[in-house]
């Protein structure tokens, strides 16, 4: 079955940051050559596809999602002989490269929008979204940004509003207008011609919003001491629209205009709503971005609920994923501590579907501390309302222990996470047990073992904890228990499960030992990957 499988079925995804993973130039911003320039550590980790946040011409007050224009890379980042040489270079190595589209918004700067803009009977203005003030004045409806307050920007010189669901400076387009439709699809075939193996889709549920401009409902859960105030009010009419479905397929459309390409969709929704963007009528993503691991709490129960009802909820015939990390997200060591986050990366490489690294979480980067006055993200002024943002998550990549880590020659654009010196490729590299050893160790594990990338998943019954599970194909069989506290466990297992011998502990390199049949021992903070002598006896009532 394992030979059997698509490309990205069988991929370990990473996302690179682009503008903070390596700098070619001395100007304190990466670029396409820097990332050419470690190609060969990323072939090196076991890295299959490589995902690109965006490089095209932007202001950069949102990491480059703010663009000015789709199918040009922005001066400081390079040329498009740049990219043509990376790519090839990408595809030499038998990697591939996966770009992000970003549909939903643009810059202000956009061509587009300045169009747009100039009068109520633009050639454009039906690109983006406008509205008239509501009776008596003010916005046209309470639909909040996502970045905090009003989403309803006044556009004084043709008297509307304008939508924005993220940042001010981010009008979202209109998809109901047919030519907004065609001219993202062109972007798309523009990379597809040159090469790029697929696509992930920024804020794909976004897409759509309600026709008629409907308000949204209040929260009935929102606690001002504990939520954000953008959850305030739930996006019923904003997001996730059922006419989004459609949008999707055609964007899928695009992509199976061509042979053995990729569609990710970025989807923070319930799993239930999450898997129906795969497609029921008609195809749409091969992967909606599953961000369970990130949400939910992290212990034994909580995570094997979310697997379970993840399993439950992919049908036959799709296929799951998972992701532990992104440019949005708190770094997984920071949420869960280094010790956990060793575990973690055992959870993410031994579960059934493709996985998603983000860049530095291989090394252990935590979040970095940013300066207000050194604060880029807009987040940082508004939604969270704690002068945080998403900047201390988008620090350099930290290559080694130098003043700039490797980086860079000059001070970054964004500033250094502070343990740089210690936390880096460099010194990890020759350490057995650092975490980025652990990390290739998982990562070949994985790639050599068809029922690791193939198999099916079966949670264990244990007590305390403890999440564990099996992974079997064929005759090849592996128990996975993972030790959620930072205290030593025995676990007994039910009947049934057999013996065998550790192939991987997160803790020690060096560990080898044959496990019993009925107890295993587990040590703080300990993830083991034990192979099985042989495959387990049939399900029962005690393995679920």
């Amino acid at each position: 079955m394992a030979d059997a499988m698509k490309w990205w079925q069988r991929a370990l995804i990473y996302e690179v940051c682009t503008p903070v993973f390596q700098d070619s130039t001395g100007d304190g911003l990466g670029d396409l050559p820097g990332v050419e320039r470690r190609l060969d550590y990323l072939e090196w980790l076991g890295v299959d596809a490589i995902w690109l946040t965006p490089f095209h011409p932007s202001p950069m007050t949102d990491l480059g999602y703010d663009i000015v224009d789709h199918t040009a890379v922005a001066p400081q980042a390079g040329t498009l002989d740049d990219f043509t040489r990376l790519i090839e270079k990408i595809h030499r190595r038998g990697m591939r490269l996966i770009l992000d589209l970003v549909p939903n918004h643009t810059s202000d700067q956009h061509p587009w929008f300045i169009e747009s803009a100039a009068s109520r009977t633009s050639a454009k203005r039906r690109w983006y979204i406008w509205a008239d003030p509501a009776p008596g004045g003010g916005p046209p409806n309470n639909w909040q940004s996502d970045l905090g307050g009003p989403a309803w920007i006044w556009h004084a010189p043709t008297g509307q509003y304008y939508y924005h669901a993220f940042a001010r400076d981010q009008p979202d387009l209109n998809w109901r207008e047919p030519a907004v439709r065609e001219a993202v699809f062109d972007v798309m075939r523009f990379w597809l011609d040159r090469g790029v193996d697929g696509f992930r889709v920024d804020v794909l549920w976004h897409l759509a919003k309600d026709v008629r401009l409907r308000d949204n409902p209040p929260n009935p859960d929102f606690n001002p001491s504990v939520n954000s105030p953008c959850q305030a009010i739930l996006q019923v009419y904003s997001a996730d629209q059922p006419d989004v479905h459609e949008i999707v397929a055609e964007l899928r459309g695009v992509i199976d205009e061509y042979d053995d390409r990729l569609l990710i969709g970025e989807v923070y929704l319930p799993v239930s709503d999450l898997v129906r963007y795969y497609g029921t009528q008609r195809s749409e993503v091969h992967l909606p971005f599953n961000f369970q691991l990130v949400q939910t709490a992290w212990d034994a129960p909580h995570l094997r609920r979310v697997v379970d009802e993840y399993e439950a909820s992919v049908a036959a015939g799709e296929w799951p994923n998972w992701v532990l990390g992104n440019h949005d997200q708190p770094r997984v060591a920071s949420r869960i501590g280094r010790e956990q986050a060793r575990v973690a990366a055992a959870l993410l490489l031994t579960l059934r579907g493709t996985p998603t690294l983000y860049y530095g979480d291989e090394i252990g980067m935590q979040n970095g501390a940013i300066p207000r006055e050194k604060m880029r993200d807009e987040r940082a002024r508004s939604c969270d309302g704690k002068g945080i943002g998403r900047d201390p998550f988008r620090t350099p990549m930290q290559w080694d222990g130098s003043r700039f880590a490797g980086f860079s020659t000059r001070e970054p654009w964004a500033p250094l996470a502070p343990d740089h010196a210690t936390v880096n490729v460099a010194a990890e590299v020759e350490d057995a047990d650092s975490m980025l050893s652990l990390y290739r160790r998982l990562i070949r594990l994985r790639r050599d073992s068809p029922a690791l990338i193939a198999g099916d998943y079966q949670p264990v019954d244990v007590r305390g904890p403890v999440f564990a599970y099996l992974r079997t194909l064929g005759e090849e069989a592996f128990l996975v228990a993972l030790n959620l506290s930072d205290l030593p466990r025995s676990i007994a297992l039910p009947p049934g499960v057999g013996t065998g011998r550790v192939v991987l502990s997160t803790r020690d390199h060096r560990e080898r030992r044959a496990t019993g049949d009925t107890v295993i021992e587990l040590r703080a903070d300990e993830g083991l990957v034990i192979q099985l002598d042989r495959p387990p006896a049939p399900r029962s009532s005690t393995m679920v």
